[in-house]
């Protein structure tokens, strides 16, 4: 039997992401800054009968238009042990329906492998995290993970990372923030993508303090490039990224790429995530790094309600719906 409890208190909360391999966005603060941007976030811990904590999941509740109430979401979680899985989804899913009341339970777990799930769960078709994507083995050495790059990313790190000038900081002020997202904005003009408001940004990085560094490739002592990161005890992932046109010169990417990789090895962490990989530049980019790719096991649904059918099929709707919780 397990029961699930709220967990107030931060410190507990992280502490227990932390020493049990959880992804930085089951972390509080990520809940704390999509709470301060359009959702609800709820941690629940759950306890066995014997009053030990089994499981975690940092939940994010989203109001959908009438009649479907809400999403209740789990990013890249839940926290919990394969021979707990099955019981912990039972009891969650059961917790979700009585408080929420909504149309339906989604996770997209950090699992590359599919362990057994409770009777009622199904393959999701609304994917908000792309599971495809591209995960490295930071417990490898330095040359082990430069000898499977493509021969041009090699190339590009030496000669980006000798560049005269080329200088690679930490950022530690929201008035480097300010510079990120001022090439951030032109990044996205360029590639024609939407971006959040600024205070969202700001948010992160206040939220998630040193569990978000970012990195700046600087010329002139002006950057020219950014990556920005969220991490776990575990796990560094990849948010957000872009250069201006002195940084695409430089083919400044590259070298800022490869110390924050060597960063995250430095300061221990065994597995670094470029977040998602789709038919794009950015996408291209990333797979130079390495000769595999990796696919998460993707997005699971629990149906909640009898309109979940009509949620996960009437598409056009659906996708209207996917593009607002996205932006969120």
């Amino acid at each position: 039997m397990i029961s699930l409890q709220p967990a107030a208190n931060r410190e507990e909360w992280d502490d227990y992401v932390l020493e049990n391999g959880g992804h930085p966005l089951q972390l509080w603060g990520w809940g704390e800054t999509k709470a301060q941007h359009g959702w609800r976030a709820e941690r629940l811990l759950a306890y066995d009968m014997d009053k030990s904590v089994v499981g975690g999941a940092q939940i994010l509740i989203r109001k959908l238009p009438w009649p479907f109430k809400a999403l209740v979401y789990v990013p890249r979680g839940p926290v919990v042990t394969s021979e707990n899985t099955t019981d912990f989804l039972e009891a969650l899913a059961s917790y979700v329906k009585s408080q929420y009341r909504g149309v339906v339970l989604t996770i997209e777990p950090d699992w590359a492998e599919l362990p057994a799930l409770p009777q009622g769960w199904r393959k999701g078709d609304n994917t908000i995290l792309i599971p495809e994507t591209l995960i490295l083995d930071l417990n490898k050495s330095e040359d082990e993970l430069l000898a499977p790059m493509a021969k041009k990313t090699r190339q590009y790190i030496r000669k980006s990372g000798n560049a005269e000038g080329l200088e690679i900081r930490q950022i530690k002020s929201k008035e480097g923030i300010a510079q990120c997202l001022q090439i951030y904005q032109e990044t996205a003009r360029r590639a024609g993508f939407a971006l959040h408001g600024d205070d969202y940004y700001y948010d992160v990085f206040t939220n998630l303090g040193e569990e978000s560094p970012v990195f700046a490739a600087y010329v002139d002592n002006e950057p020219v490039a950014f990556l920005w990161l969220a991490i776990s005890a575990t796990t560094a992932f990849e948010l957000y990224g872009g250069m201006n046109d002195r940084g695409q010169e430089l083919r400044a990417n590259y070298a800022l790429k490869w110390h924050a990789i060597t960063k995250m090895k430095e300061w221990g962490i065994a597995r670094y995530d470029m977040n998602g990989l789709v038919s794009d530049g950015v996408s291209t980019f990333k797979r130079g790094f390495a000769d595999h790719e990796d696919k998460l096991v993707g997005t699971y649904d629990k149906p909640l309600s009898p309109l979940y059918v009509i949620y996960a099929k009437v598409l056009p709707f659906g996708k209207k719906i996917m593009r607002a919780i996205k932006r969120g």
